[in-house]
């Protein structure tokens, strides 16, 4: 049988477009004769487009939320042939060309995109003849826009069963539409299994090991810094304990160091990690934005959510799917985020009850699974 090229093409605005690609990548191993590459859109378009799409992205959803999701909106309910869409469609080609020859420097049998993008542009390519092999889509979200539904594909990835419905509703036909979930790192599953993960995890960190645990991601504008919620759930709450990250941020994290030092014991203070999979494995509960793929890993993990701060569009229809299945809470302020951290720690039962419908809707072969379809037709043929 003659090797199989896969390319995952995603891009970096935001994290979980690119995470989803490399969890796809991750899995390549288990399959024979397959070579894969993974390639982000923004390491090949110009810095004037990458400034425009990601970086403005960026700006948009921490200092103008409501124009984003007017923005968010408009593209959701924009026909294919709207004048607007057409522009931006011309502009996009213009400044990607470097990226398609990257992609035929590569010669792929296949491709998956996990980000909408790619897609598109792609989708142009097949539809004049200039690309022949197939192109799927993967969905990182628990809702669909209308950006990810592109005429010329071969095949779509859903993370659920409502995102499928609404496909097919969208005109995909039913036997391109597949259900599998959001490809996950192989990491967090076996972080779970582990046993006695949570109390080994807890040591580790220099936790004690049978105190209840909360894992805080993120702040937001209504809700405080990550330093400030660790402070209020600390302040009010002297059974619990805290593991604190504050990414990429080094006054927050300077913040959470600082606190800790008023709380011995009781708060772990983290700027980046790379090893998010354990910080989960400690915790009892995580304080978080609804991302697809950071919800993804929490269901994998069996980790209720408090939800903070969630993006227009995308993450509040996340959180809406999480809430609706009872794997979360929303809260609006950091008074609503203590009382309801009250609620789930005098509520052991509730929490049990929010664990078990998490792992029901995990979806931990989602990478698995999407590969295998991708490569079925090739494997039936060999």
């Amino acid at each position: 049988m003659q090797q199989q090229r896969v390319l995952m093409i995603s891009v970096s605005a935001g994290s979980g477009h690119v995470r989803a690609a490399e969890a796809l990548l991750e899995v390549t191993p288990q399959f024979h004769d397959v070579h894969a590459q993974h390639i982000d859109v923004m390491h090949h378009v110009s810095r004037s487009f990458k400034g425009v799409y990601s970086d403005f992205y960026k700006h948009l959803i921490q200092h103008a939320p409501a124009l984003w999701a007017y923005l968010y909106k408009k593209t959701d309910d924009a026909q294919q042939t709207d004048i607007s869409t057409l522009l931006r469609r011309s502009i996009e080609r213009f400044c990607t060309k470097d990226l398609i020859r990257k992609i035929n420097e590569f010669q792929p049998d296949h491709i998956v995109c996990t980000h909408f993008l790619p897609a598109e542009l792609l989708s142009r390519e097949i539809k004049q003849g200039r690309m022949t092999c197939p192109v799927w889509v993967q969905v990182t979200d628990f809702d669909l826009h209308n950006l990810w539904v592109q005429p010329n594909m071969s095949g779509f990835f859903a993370a659920n069963h409502e995102v499928a419905f609404k496909m097919r509703e969208r005109g995909i036909a039913p036997e391109m539409v597949h259900v599998t979930g959001i490809p996950v790192s192989q990491v967090f599953l076996q972080a779970k299994q582990i046993p006695n993960a949570k109390q080994l995890n807890r040591a580790e960190l220099g936790l004690q090991v049978d105190v209840p645990t909360i894992l805080i991601l993120n702040g937001g504008a209504r809700i405080g810094t990550v330093s400030e919620i660790a402070e209020r759930l600390l302040r009010c709450n002297p059974q619990l304990q805290v593991i604190s990250v504050a990414g990429n941020n080094p006054q927050r994290l300077q913040e959470c160091q600082k606190l800790a030092t008023q709380y011995p014991g009781r708060l772990v203070a983290i700027g980046f990690s790379k090893t998010i999979e354990k910080l989960m494995a400690a915790s009892d509960m995580v304080v978080t934005k609804p991302g697809g793929l950071t919800s993804s890993e929490c269901l994998i993990m069996g980790l209720p959510m408090i939800l903070v701060d969630p993006i227009p569009g995308q993450e509040e229809r996340n959180g809406d799917f999480l809430m609706e299945q009872g794997a979360a809470l929303k809260v609006h302020d950091i008074a609503g985020l203590d009382y309801k951290v009250r609620q789930l720690l005098a509520d052991p039962n509730r929490l049990e009850t929010m664990r078990n419908n998490m792992l029901e809707m995990g979806k931990p072969s989602a990478a698995n699974d999407v590969l295998t379809r991708v490569l079925e037709k090739t494997h039936a043929a060999s």
